[in-house]
């Protein structure tokens, strides 16, 4: 066992609680002393597997970053790095400042006296950070994706999801919210004492009506009801109201750019210019201007800092302490120059082995996929055949791009970071703007080699694994099979699993959104769906005392995805197991007592050890679409007939489930 496995292990143990029994609850089998013992740091509202592996990249990182940030030589990537890292942690001169930093965002309201200049000021800030009530994005479109578009989204918003306006359960939360935005706009200056109560009332009035054309979390994610294209002249008849044109020429978007555009949620737009003709003048502007103030409130004086974190953080997560700034300096840094830090973290803790033997166990997770899609017994021959030719066609990205981004234009300034800001969002902006109209970059990567997190693209029919994910306890190169596919491997299937959930299975092999399914076979899919939704929806974190539960509807994607994930990690274990020559996983080696798929169990419930906070729990069971962790681990195991088979579980045990009620989809 190498230095690096056994401190993995030992902490590993120290986290099981024996008292336990994993036929009963794997996850505190697995975890229960850790959830018991364990405090999270202040500075967070929850920690676990995940974030000790952020905390060792983030520290990687800074060091990276401060090493740039003292080279007074640096020229390039590296001072622009120091750069963007100096200016942030210049406190004195940041409270010197004031609120000076906002004036070149509020010189845009100075002549703002009526709707069409309101429209205009929305348009220029969205270039630089401020996104307003209607976000617009690039990607790939979703019936051509060899085509480059901009895609339209609801917003406008200052509270997490549009349920947290009108559900009572949120009620605290919304008078917490008036009196912040209260605060804020006082701090700013841009109200009176007297008058900012008022204002702030006038700011959650907007967003109350705004919030009542928001499509909710469930029906948001559908990806066919998305997939609406439309020409500019029809965005303009659906939804008039607005200074649409106004708008539009002060995003400076190039020629064309919205001949035909994906308008995500249409009806938002017409609720949006309705509401926008109806509501005052004066209302409309103090919503925009809380929005300027909320946006760069991490980047001025300490006062907004703290009252920022204080309703952001503190109300909205439970999380008690505001993070020590050198860490909020480095988000700052790989936000806007992720790529650069991560071609040096990738020179110094990637070894080049660790790509090698991740393909590996790629490869085997694919054939482990095609052979299950063949053999399913629920499924037609015609809908096989496409998902095989979808899953021979999935793209895998492992540990960094091939081609890295070009920051060359970016300007930086060691004594301006909110200027150091507006820049970098304009220089993002510009940077997907400048992808209409160009061949498709099918070498982009949607996050910097350092994240510790993993995706699928179904527009690009890819899976994307950064290095920093690729470390124990998911991935040891050193350690058993057993481990690394109860980890990675469960990883790996469930980001391929996410071309075959829900939504990613309305895409074909070539990333074109379109119904590839007879209809019998979507019809059976769709049912067993039903009965994991259904499962899912009586789950209720242990924490909260049955007072909150899972939504099985909105976590329906990433819960096919671990089901599969794992499902299809077992069956990769056993191709690996007879490539070594063995009898499969009945002949799997027996290591410290634990049979072969009894380590693959315990490493799925290790990777998902997770503590978060009440307040943190209910936020996320409201807009996260994975279910808590709990449940990613138990949830899953209890439809798979290995893990009654691995543990011996029987009826009576608590997460014994029939065979006939257990869901079996890919």
């Amino acid at each position: 066992m190498t230095t690096n496995e056994t401190t993995t292990r030992m902490s590993f143990e120290q986290a099981m609680d024996h008292s336990v029994r994993p036929q009963d609850d794997l996850y505190r089998f697995i975890n229960g002393t850790y959830l018991r013992e364990h405090e999270i740091p202040a500075d967070r509202a929850r920690d676990g597997a995940f974030m000790v592996l952020r905390d060792l990249s983030e520290q990687r990182v800074r060091d990276i970053i401060t090493e740039a940030a003292a080279d007074e030589h640096a020229t390039g990537e590296a001072q622009q790095i120091g750069d963007l890292y100096a200016s942030f942690m210049a406190e004195d001169r940041i409270e010197a400042l004031g609120t000076g930093p906002l004036q070149p965002d509020l010189e845009l309201f100075t002549a703002a006296r009526d709707k069409d200049a309101l429209a205009r000021a929305m348009g220029t800030l969205a270039t630089t950070g401020v996104s307003g009530a209607v976000p617009l994005f690039v990607d790939t479109d979703f019936n051509d994706p060899d085509r480059y578009s901009i895609f339209f989204w609801q917003g406008g918003l200052g509270l997490p999801d549009e349920s947290y306006y009108r559900e009572e359960t949120h009620a605290e939360t919304r008078s917490s919210y008036v009196a912040h935005v209260a605060t804020m706009l006082e701090l700013s200056g841009l109200v009176t004492a007297d008058e900012a109560m008022g204002a702030a009332q006038r700011v959650m009035n907007v967003e109350t009506s705004l919030a009542a054309g928001h499509w909710d979390k469930v029906k948001a994610r559908e990806a066919h009801l998305l997939n609406n294209p439309r020409t500019w002249a029809e965005i303009v008849d659906s939804a008039p109201g607005f200074a649409w044109e106004t708008w539009r020429q002060a995003l400076e978007l190039p020629e064309g750019a919205l001949d035909t555009s994906i308008v995500g949620m249409p009806s938002f737009l017409t609720h949006f210019a309705a509401a926008w003709e109806e509501l005052d003048v004066d209302s409309l502007r103090v919503w925009l201007l809380w929005h300027v103030v909320s946006a760069r409130a991490p980047y001025l004086p300490a006062a907004f800092v703290e009252e920022n974190f204080d309703f952001y953080g503190r109300t909205l997560t439970g999380q008690p302490e505001l993070r020590e700034r050198w860490k909020r300096g480095v988000a700052l840094v790989e936000g806007a120059m992720g790529e650069a830090v991560g071609r040096i973290y990738v020179e110094r803790h990637f070894p080049p082995d660790h790509k090698a033997r991740m393909q590996e166990l790629v490869d085997n997770l694919i054939e482990a996929y095609r052979q299950s899609i063949t053999e399913l017994d629920w499924m037609g021959e015609e809908t096989k055949q496409r998902a095989l030719e979808k899953l021979a066609a999935f793209t895998p990205k492992i540990g960094y791009p091939d081609r890295w981004r070009d920051y060359s234009t970016l300007e930086t300034d060691p004594n301006d970071l909110l200027g150091n800001v507006r820049r970098a969002e304009l220089f993002e902006t510009k940077r997907n703007l400048a992808k209409l109209g160009r061949p498709m970059d099918r070498d982009e990567w949607f996050m910097p080699p350092q994240m510790v997190n993993a995706y699928y693209n179904p527009t690009m029919n890819e899976i994307v694994f950064p290095a920093a994910i690729l470390q124990p306890p998911f991935f040891d190169i050193d350690a058993d099979d057993a481990w690394n596919y109860g980890g990675i491997g469960a990883v790996i299937g469930h980001e391929i699993g996410h071309g075959f959930d829900d939504q990613g299975s309305k895409y074909d092999g070539t990333g074109r959104l379109h119904d590839w399914w007879t209809y019998e076979d979507r019809a059976e899919f769709e049912a067993r769906t039903k009965s994991l939704i259904a499962q899912y929806d009586a789950f209720s974190p242990g924490q909260l005392d049955g007072s909150h539960h899972v939504n099985g509807a909105l976590t329906i994607g990433e819960n096919i995805g671990d089901l599969g994930g794992l499902t299809i990690a077992i069956k990769a274990y056993d191709i690996a197991l007879r490539k070594q020559g063995r009898d499969g996983l009945h002949d799997a080696p027996v290591i410290d007592g634990l049979t072969g798929l009894q380590r693959v169990f315990y490493s799925w419930g290790r990777i998902w050890q997770q503590k978060a906070r009440d307040a943190e729990v209910i936020r996320l069971l409201t807009i996260d679409p994975h279910s808590p962790n709990e449940f990613r681990c138990n949830g899953v195991v209890r439809n798979l007939d290995s893990f009654h088979e691995a543990f011996d579980v029987q009826p009576g045990d608590g997460l014994y489930l029939p065979p006939e009620d257990r869901v079996k989809i890919w």
